[in-house]
């Protein structure tokens, strides 16, 4: 019985998605965004120089097809990838009214979304009146700070400060369908967040808004302050079976890396390892050496978009890029005959585009244990078809194999 390893680069997009015009960066459209090939190109040209240099060298992904995808998908150029691909290897485009993380990786788990997100408009205030009477009757306030889009990072480096002053929930959101809490681990406490989180996230799934997601951060304001690893995403429940459920309901062990549990509201989910994603890369790594035959392990990396993405850091992505190829090489040396490994990505996020959010962009999907071929262009549904062909279970979604 063969085991399945399915493995999302959060935002590793690769150009090229034909909807792209109707997604957004500010007024400016995700038309022409390619985070893969405008990273390959900064670094081929000089400009991703901190921490790293040269091209940008991914061997390992580039030997199972990732440079050839980045072609496949959008034509632009790839310096430093152009290996023959030695794996099975295409790209996939995503249907869902979204460039969000519940709707990639929903739909890729053979689920596309069946309705409209929403979003919260980028006014100050950003939420409706009661929304933030509710935030603060949850958090035991009298009010709530931000209340705007904005980024993470840069608002706790605002308002850190007088929340730790006031004791007021720093509440904000983006592009996505996101209603975010802000709040210090120490003086506001971290139970305490996640109460607030669950309080109020009936409410805004009720609304449509994909998740609540608690963002914990430590430090003072001399020192300045950090996000902790103790983030945690309440999701809107899907709303019917996709991959992790098929696997479960044939008797076989589902096992969850990184947010893949917050995502899926552990559905379909029989264990959860979290971490940075050095540690997600550990357990990645240990699951290859225990997961059981017919076992499916769901890892999802997200600081490419968490911490560089979104930060428009090109070198930072290409470090993080370039640290991924080397842990997955060993990886792929583990693997056991019959197991498949599948990579990809979510949307994009590309460091050198305008603005601070997802890139409506299409994916790399790249497979190993399974021979060398092009598969072409094919949908996000289609992936999770193919894993359940893989491990001989039913598939219930509207994807097509093409193993």
């Amino acid at each position: 019985m063969s085991r399945a390893f399915f493995v999302v680069m959060d935002s590793v997009g690769i150009g090229g998605a034909p909807d792209a015009d109707q997604f957004f960066n500010g007024d400016v459209p995700d038309t022409g965004a390619n985070t893969l090939a405008h990273i390959a190109q900064a670094c081929a040209e000089g400009r991703a120089e901190e921490g790293r240099t040269g091209p940008l060298h991914l061997p390992n992904l580039d030997a199972l097809g990732l440079g050839a995808a980045v072609r496949l998908a959008s034509g632009e150029a790839t310096p430093g990838l152009d290996a023959e691909p030695a794996g099975l290897w295409g790209c996939a485009r995503e249907h869902s009214p979204g460039k969000d993380t519940p709707s990639g990786h929903w739909e890729l788990a053979g689920l596309p979304v069946p309705w409209d997100w929403h979003y919260f408009p980028n006014t100050v205030p950003a939420f409706p009146t009661e929304l933030s009477r509710a935030a603060a009757e949850a958090a035991g306030t009298e009010g709530i700070l931000g209340d705007c889009h904005a980024s993470g990072t840069a608002i706790i480096a605002e308002l850190g400060a007088e929340h730790m002053r006031t004791g007021w929930p720093i509440c904000y959101t983006s592009a996505d369908s996101v209603f975010q809490i802000a709040a210090h681990e120490e003086s506001f406490g971290l139970e305490r967040l996640l109460d607030m989180c669950r309080a109020l996230a009936p409410r805004l799934h009720k609304m449509k808004v994909g998740r609540v997601i608690a963002r914990p951060f430590v430090g003072t304001p001399e020192t300045g302050f950090e996000r902790t690893t103790n983030r945690k995403d309440f999701a809107i429940l899907p709303p019917a079976p996709m991959l992790t459920n098929w696997v479960q309901d044939a008797g076989r062990r589902v096992h969850a890396v990184g947010k893949i549990g917050d995502i899926f509201s552990m559905q379909g989910i029989d264990t959860l390892r979290k971490g940075s994603d050095a540690q997600l890369m550990q357990h990645l790594s240990d699951l290859v050496d225990e997961a059981e035959e017919g076992s499916l392990t769901f890892a999802n990396f997200v600081e490419f978009d968490s911490l560089y993405g979104h930060r428009r850091d090109i070198s930072g992505y290409a470090r993080a890029l370039e640290w991924f190829d080397r842990e997955i090489g060993d990886i792929l040396k583990k693997l056991h005959p019959g197991d498949l490994l599948l990579l990809t990505a979510d949307h994009g996020n590309d460091p050198s585009w305008t603005g601070t959010d997802h890139t409506r962009e299409q994916v790399p999907v790249l497979i190993a244990g399974q021979g060398a071929g092009q598969i072409g262009q094919v949908d996000f549904a289609d992936i999770a078809a193919s894993i359940a062909h893989h491990l001989n279970i039913p598939a219930q979604g509207p994807g097509r194999n093409f193993l």
